[in-house]
Formats: C-alpha cells, structure tokens, sequence
C-alpha cells in the first residue's frame, strides 16, 4: 500500500482551509496535489478534527502509561535482587 506523503493533521489542516473559503485548485496548487487526491480526501477527513486530537491524547496517555509501567518493573526487579542477596 502506498504511503501518503501528508499525515492526516497536515491534510486536516488543508481542508480547514478549505473550509475558511479559500478554492479548491488554489490549494491543490499551493499544496502541491491534485483535485481529485483533494476531492477524495474531503470524506474520508472531513470531520476528523476532533478524532485527531483524541488520537494525539490518547499516544500521549500511552507514552505515559507505558514509561509508569517500566519504571514499576524496574523497581519490583530491584526488589528482587535484594530480597535474593540478603538469604
């Protein structure tokens, strides 16, 4: 499957644009794709926005949570190791 050179925020961020009035072959022009790519986009991100945002959370919450997690087991194999030496 192809990659897309744009990631969904930058392709979110052409259709606001589109949204605040400017024309359709002006972005396909400043952004460098076609009308179709841009007319094939407008359904499948149109109301992504608020997904977006939830999704960029949501990674965070991951990164954080899994960081919380490694540090535990960390500790928890430290722990080990010394009830391990004092037998």
């Amino acid at each position: 499957m192809k990659r897309s050179r744009f990631t969904q925020e930058q392709i979110i961020g052409v259709l606001k644009e589109h949204q605040a009035g400017a024309t359709a072959p002006d972005l396909c022009c400043k952004h460098g794709i076609s009308e179709a790519t841009f007319y094939a986009w407008r359904p499948k991100y149109g109301g992504m926005e608020s997904d977006a945002r939830k999704l960029k959370s949501l990674e965070e919450e991951n990164a954080r949570l899994k960081k919380l997690l490694a540090e535990s087991m960390l500790d928890v194999s430290t722990l080990r190791e010394m009830l391990a030496k004092s037998f």
